[in-house]
């Protein structure tokens, strides 16, 4: 089995391969080829969590990512990841790596597909909301995704948001005037009350959301009942906590399109230039497991990281 560390995955992982790994995942998923049960959780202290996300993809192999969330941490990321992965034939260990890089990164990357697919092609202006990991994330996922004239950043930490815009070439600005006027908007906060409201959205502009919320929520209810929502997977966004997004109650999942289903052209995206679309994030397990199989195959090619036998073979 080969192990493979954060610094090394942050090394392997091409993220221009990525959003392509990704639409073909999603691709996959949408038409029913991936197994891919709603994540799980066994809930510890400081409203912590440790997820377990299991899949297949014929694309990408089998695999399962262990998670951990704790929103409150201080001097670490709040998402804490490894993941292993399995030869689909036999069922051996192949891999195991860090997840913690791979979860940011296909989050992001997910959402700039998102984007690709839905926000209008004369969008010039980006508004991203946080200051974590999944700010910085965004904004390098989101760099090529349409020519930005402007990016704007907010945060409730006007220091933290400060030193961040510095970094990304951003403007920092409050959560109203960073939302209105933008045509695209990227969420990824952690706040459990909107900080994207309706009467702040402008006609035609495309919000994502990837904020770990519960039990409340980062979009304005309203904004969800005016959109046009795409989710990754409608049995994973409905699902009960912590599998689903709390925002999509009371939605009629018919209603909602798959990232899948626009990358394959079955459902459409973006109906006229006035319209408001929606991404709703709630991370699942074919996104891990393709960004993880880009990471095992470029450590094969360059003979990185360590070799290990769990098992004895006897004779």
């Amino acid at each position: 089995m080969l192990v493979l560390t954060r610094a090394e995955v942050e090394q392997l992982l091409d993220l221009d391969e990525l959003v392509d790994a990704l639409a073909r995942a999603h691709a996959e998923l949408s038409a029913g080829a991936a197994s891919m049960p709603p994540r799980i959780a066994a809930f510890a202290e400081e409203d912590g969590l440790l997820g377990a996300m299991p899949g297949y993809l014929p694309s990408a192999g089998l695999g399962c990512k262990l998670v951990s969330v704790f929103p409150h941490n201080a001097g670490r990321p709040s998402h804490q990841a490894a993941i292993a992965l399995f030869d689909p034939a036999n069922g051996s260990p192949l891999a195991l790596m860090d997840g913690t890089h791979i979860t940011a990164a296909r989050t992001a990357g997910a959402a700039a597909l998102a984007a690709r697919l839905l926000a209008r092609d004369d969008a010039r202006v980006l508004a991203i909301l946080g200051t974590g990991v999944q700010a910085r994330s965004h904004a390098r996922a989101f760099a090529g995704i349409r020519d930005w004239q402007e990016i704007r950043l907010a945060g409730r930490d006007r220091t933290k948001t400060e030193e961040l815009a510095a970094e990304i070439g951003a403007r920092a600005a409050s959560f109203e005037d960073a939302v209105r006027g933008a045509d695209v908007v990227a969420a990824t906060t952690h706040s459990s009350e909107p900080v994207v409201r309706l009467d702040w959205v402008a006609a035609g502009t495309h919000v994502g959301s990837v904020g770990f919320a519960a039990p409340g929520f980062e979009l304005d209810p309203e904004l969800v009942r005016a959109a046009t929502i795409v989710v990754e997977s409608r049995a994973s966004a409905f699902a009960p906590s912590p599998a689903g997004a709390p925002e999509l109650a009371g939605i009629e999942p018919a209603s909602v399109a798959e990232l899948g289903e626009l990358v394959a052209g079955t459902r459409p995206g973006r109906a006229s230039p006035d319209e408001i679309t929606l991404y709703k994030s709630v991370g699942v397990a074919v996104q891990d497991l393709a960004a993880a199989a880009l990471v095992l195959s470029a450590a094969r090619e360059r003979g990185t990281g360590i070799e290990i036998e769990l098992e004895e073979i006897h004779a």
